[in-house]
C-alpha cells in the first residue's frame, strides 16, 4: 500500500464529504452483494467472508491514510473527532458522546442506519465486515497511536455500539502516526 498524494487525498475526502459515508456504503454494498453471493456459492460462507474481510481491511487502512494525508497539522484525536460528521451525515447515527479530550473519544451509538441498511439489503450476515470491522482498521491507517476498543455493536445484536478511542502515546513511543509532521 502506498501513501496517497495530496491531490488524491483531497479528491477522496471531498467525495466522502459530498456523498456521506452511509451513501457510499450503500453503493459499495450493492456491488459487493452479488460478488459475495457467488463466492459463497462457489467457496462456502466462511471463505467468502474471509475474502470480504481481507479486502475491507485493506480498503479501510488505505482510507485512513488518505484522510490522514489531508490533515495539515497532522493527526490527533481532535482531528479524528472532526471527521465524525461524515459518518453521521444523512441522520445515519444517533450518537451520545461520553468523553472528548486530547487522548479520548468515547461515544455510544443508539441507532445505526448502517445496520438497518445492511439488514434491509439482505447483507446482515456480513454487515459487520462491511462497516463495523472497518473502524479499527481505519484508525490504524489514520493514526496508529489511536486505538479503538468496542465490546458491542448493533449490527451484531447489541443494544448499542460502544466506541472507545484512546491515544496510546506510550505504546507507540518513538514512532510517528500517519500524518504526523517530521
Amino acid at each position: 500500500m502506498t501513501e496517497p498524494t495530496q491531490a488524491q487525498a483531497q479528491a477522496a475526502t471531498t467525495e466522502d464529504a459530498r456523498l456521506g459515508i452511509l451513501a457510499r456504503r450503500r453503493i459499495e454494498a450493492e456491488i459487493i452483494k452479488p460478488i459475495y453471493e457467488i463466492m459463497k456459492r462457489e467457496f462456502g460462507a466462511e471463505r467468502a467472508q474471509a475474502v470480504i474481510a481481507e479486502a475491507v481491511r485493506g480498503a479501510a487502512v488505505d482510507a485512513g491514510r488518505t484522510f490522514a494525508a489531508q490533515e495539515p497539522d497532522g493527526t490527533s484525536v481532535k482531528s479524528f473527532v472532526a471527521l465524525q460528521v461524515l459518518w453521521e451525515k444523512d441522520d445515519a447515527l444517533d450518537v451520545e458522546v461520553q468523553r472528548v479530550d486530547d487522548a479520548h473519544y468515547d461515544y455510544d451509538v443508539h441507532r445505526c442506519s448502517y445496520a438497518e441498511m445492511y439488514h434491509a439489503m439482505g447483507l446482515g450476515e456480513i454487515g459487520h465486515l462491511l462497516s463495523c470491522a472497518r473502524d479499527s482498521y481505519f484508525i490504524q491507517g489514520y493514526d496508529p497511536r489511536i486505538a479503538l476498543t468496542r465490546t458491542s455493536t448493533i449490527m451484531q445484536g447489541g443494544q448499542r455500539c460502544d466506541f472507545r478511542y484512546r491515544l496510546q502515546e506510550t505504546a507507540q513511543a518513538g514512532t510517528q502516526g500517519a500524518g504526523d509532521a517530521a
